[in-house]
């Protein structure tokens, strides 16, 4: 089985929900024996539950973290991670190009071009370079207008109340 048709989708937005979002369109692909992988932007091998979901589910799902553990500093990035982006981005080119997947998810690929680890015309030419039945899925805040504009669909989450406001600390199984 496979897609007669990938289109491209942007979750973007200051509200929770993102990753969330395509995580729940790759289970819903998972059950229509769909194969699905996400390259995580900026993420480290930090334990998460769905790292653990994709080691059950593998090799229908596979989620790949290709950052390292801690924050970026945004206005002064190391080159370690601009490194690290790059090579995440060769990796969602490597993906398309050889067709592995039915689904790409590019977790906070937004974020790690409004940080200047990546540039924006690669994104751009990446989607532009997209086979025709593969959906591809772009993730993370700050989504550039010149994105928006290529997607099929752009979904804005916005935040109208979060505990994280109140002191509630992240939660495991919630937040990870």
């Amino acid at each position: 089985m496979g897609l007669e048709k990938g289109l491209i989708q942007v979750y973007t937005g200051e509200g929770k929900g993102k990753t969330t979002a395509a995580l729940g369109l790759a289970m819903r692909a998972l059950g229509r024996g769909l194969k699905v992988i996400i390259i995580q932007f900026m993420k480290g091998q930090k334990e998460t539950g769905e790292l653990n979901m994709a080691r059950r589910l593998s090799p229908h799902l596979v989620i790949k973290p290709m950052g390292r553990d801690g924050f970026v500093d945004r206005t002064n990035p190391d080159p370690h991670d601009i490194a690290l982006a790059r090579t995440a981005l060769d990796e969602a080119r490597r993906v398309l190009s050889q067709k592995v997947c039915d689904i790409l998810v590019l977790d906070e690929i937004n974020v790690a071009v409004s940080f200047g680890l990546i540039d924006e015309h690669a994104v751009l030419e990446l989607m532009d370079g997209k086979p025709a039945d593969v959906e591809l899925v772009l993730t993370g805040r700050y989504a550039p207008d010149s994105i928006i504009q290529k997607a099929d669909l752009v979904t804005t989450m916005e935040c109208t109340k979060h505990y994280f406001d109140q002191g509630e600390a992240a939660r495991v199984g919630i937040e990870f």
